[in-house]
């Protein structure tokens, strides 16, 4: 039987499973490469194995576990699964509740950057009426959220368990940001309890924000040269950058042994995608986002054994039978970074926007890269929401 109950969560992960990490990473077996092709095939094999080599040396797990474990963390059980969560209360008594959502290969680790700023801006520079009390959930499947083991877990699945637990952290009255499956998930949040929802704001928004697909010549006339570049965007990554979303949508049992038995394997399959999504593209992951934070994701990964759940997300969304949703109502801010391929007129297609802000710098991973622009942008689209009934 489903418990109510939240339980305090500390992490604390034993000692031999950072040994084992260690002891597996020297012994790893490394593949051959085609000579200066770079990154056109996948990961270097020369840039790999020298951020190997520092993840095993001179990466300090331990220090980032108590970086999050300063956050106040829960459990609790939601449709069959186990919850994961920060909750993190700001010290102005009148915040706005707000639940920020992760994507993939994202984790609650992503948000590290902003919960000070969000939680409480005047420690930060910022005016006391922009601040947030948080809830940052791991989505079913992710990180201390898993693995799960039923089927279903769709986002729309994801989006009525962040209501349920809104609801059970006394959460009358409340927003929704999120990133990639955060964006996602949140604009279902608003669809799904709209009674409560004020307002959703997303960042690396896809799917409901982007042409469902060939554009039509007449209308790519009329794109401005920021879109034209954001369809570019978007058409290279359908040919040349979607393969791991094929496998994991469609085998993602099998991607799973080799990710959660190799390390080695767990990080070149989640540091691709740093390389790939962070601004600008061309620069190495490092240059956008700090090494060892990017390391403390894969970590959240690595530790849980979660690579298999965690892609099953995109199996559950691609077999999913609900894609034709209805129009959103709730008031919807969207934040276009510089590696984003979002386009408003087909994000007014299937919600209601009221706030729409571009940048020329930041990508996929906003609130790692540009944790100023996207702060900024979440208090701009609140402000107005804050005094409506």
């Amino acid at each position: 039987m489903e418990t109510t109950a939240i339980q305090p969560f500390t992490i604390d992960i034993p000692q031999a499973d950072l040994d084992d990490l260690r002891d597996r990473l020297a012994r790893t077996r490394w593949p051959e490469e085609v000579s200066n092709v770079g990154w056109s095939r996948g990961v270097p094999l020369n840039y790999l194995k020298e951020l190997a080599e520092h993840w095993r040396t001179d990466y300090d797990w331990r220090v980032y576990e108590a970086r999050l474990n300063q956050y106040p963390q829960f459990i609790t059980e939601i449709d069959g699964a186990h919850i994961y969560f920060l909750h993190v209360r700001s010290p102005e008594p009148d915040a706005l509740p707000l639940i920020l959502t992760h994507g993939w290969p994202g984790s609650v680790v992503e948000f590290l950057n902003v919960i000070g700023p969000l939680a409480d801006p005047r420690a930060h520079g910022g005016d006391p009426a922009d601040a947030f009390h948080l809830v940052i959930p791991s989505i079913p499947g992710y990180g201390f959220s898993g693995p799960t083991h039923d089927a279903g877990w769709t986002t729309d699945r994801v989006a009525q368990a962040w209501a349920v637990l809104m609801r059970r952290l006394g959460h009358e009255r409340y927003g929704a940001q999120g990133g990639d499956w955060g964006a996602f998930v949140s604009p279902a949040l608003g669809r799904a309890d709209p009674e409560h929802v004020i307002g959703v704001h997303v960042n690396a928004a896809t799917m409901g924000f982007i042409p469902f697909g060939p554009v039509a010549d007449d209308q790519l006339a009329s794109f401005t040269d920021a879109e034209k570049q954001r369809l570019e965007r978007l058409n290279r990554f359908l040919t040349d950058g979607n393969a791991y979303f094929q496998v994991q949508a469609t085998r993602p049992q099998t991607l799973a042994y080799g990710l959660t038995d190799s390390p080695v394997g767990q990080l070149a399959w989640i540091v691709e995608k740093f390389k790939e999504w962070t601004y600008p593209s061309e620069n190495m992951p490092e240059q956008a986002i700090d090494r060892d934070l990017m390391l403390t994701d894969v970590m959240l990964y690595w530790l849980t054994k979660t690579a298999g759940s965690s892609a099953q997300t995109y199996y559950e969304n691609m077999h999913a039978s609900n894609w034709g949703q209805q129009l959103g109502t709730t008031p919807t801010g969207v934040a276009v970074f510089a590696e984003d391929v979002a386009i408003r007129r087909y994000a007014e297609q299937a919600n209601n926007i009221v706030h729409w802000s571009e940048f020329d710098r930041g990508g996929h991973f906003a609130a790692m890269e540009a944790p100023d622009l996207l702060v900024g942008d979440i208090r701009q689209f609140y402000r107005s929401l804050r005094a409506r009934k």
